[in-house]
């Protein structure tokens, strides 16, 4: 689950539902072989309902910022 906290997920079995999913087909390839897969996106992990109730504030991954300057000397 993408921008979920390290300390939270779902496990085999929970009961999960998924508002208005974004389905997409993916397609790679690489090294001659094609891999294809379906993939499911949502908002955030605090739109899904996992066993009936709404993760807690907890489950969303703080915000990171990177910086990068491609013409700075190393």
């Amino acid at each position: 689950v993408y921008n979920a906290a390290p300390a939270w997920g779902v496990t085999v079995g929970d009961a999960l539902g998924v508002p208005d999913p974004v389905l997409s087909q993916h397609q790679h390839q690489h090294q001659g072989q094609t891999f294809s897969f379906l993939g499911i996106r949502v908002s955030s992990p605090l739109s899904l309902v996992v066993n009936g109730r709404r993760p807690p504030g907890s489950a969303l991954a703080p915000p990171r910022l990177a910086l990068s300057n491609p013409s700075a000397p190393p």
